[in-house]
C-alpha cells in the first residue's frame, strides 16, 4: 500500500510540476540566447532547460557553433543548439526550482544553481560555488 501512495505522490507532483510558470523560452540576461524550459526527459518532475538560438560571433553560423571549452575532449565536437544547459532541478514551489545544475559552455563549467519566477515576471538563475552565487535575469521570449 505504501508504495502504491509513493506512486501517486509522484504523479501528482508531476502533474503539478508541468504546468509551473518557470516553463517555456527565454531569452538570457545578455539577449544573446534563448532557452526553453520544461520538465527533464529522464524525470519529468524535474525541471531542465535546452538551448534553442544563441547570437552567433561575427562570421560564424550559428549552426557552426560547438561546446569547445568542454573539460571532456570528446563532447567538444557537439552543437550547442539543442545541448542541455539546465538539469536536475528539485521544485520547492511554483516558480522556484533548486539543487539543480547550469552549465556555462563559456567556461566549460557545470555550477550548482537554482531559479525562481520574480514578481514582475522576470526568471532568476543564480549558478554558485559554495554559498557564493552569481544571478542572470531571464526575460520571457515571446
Amino acid at each position: 500500500m505504501a508504495g502504491l501512495a509513493a506512486a501517486v505522490l509522484a504523479i501528482a507532483q508531476q502533474a503539478q510540476a508541468a504546468g509551473d510558470p518557470v516553463f517555456g523560452d527565454w531569452l538570457t540576461q545578455t539577449g544573446d540566447g534563448k532557452v526553453r524550459v520544461g520538465p527533464c526527459a529522464a524525470d519529468a518532475a524535474q525541471a531542465c532547460g535546452v538551448v534553442l538560438w544563441l547570437k552567433p560571433p561575427p562570421g560564424v553560423e550559428m549552426q557552426a557553433m560547438r561546446d569547445a571549452n568542454n573539460p571532456d575532449p570528446a563532447l567538444r565536437s557537439r552543437a550547442l543548439i539543442g545541448l542541455t544547459l539546465i538539469s536536475g532541478f528539485h521544485r520547492e514551489a511554483v516558480g522556484q526550482w533548486a539543487d539543480g545544475q547550469i552549465y556555462d559552455p563559456k567556461s566549460g563549467k557545470t555550477y550548482k544553481a537554482k531559479m525562481a519566477l520574480g514578481p514582475n515576471g522576470v526568471l532568476k538563475v543564480a549558478g554558485c560555488v559554495m554559498v557564493f552565487c552569481q544571478a542572470q535575469t531571464w526575460t520571457k521570449a515571446e
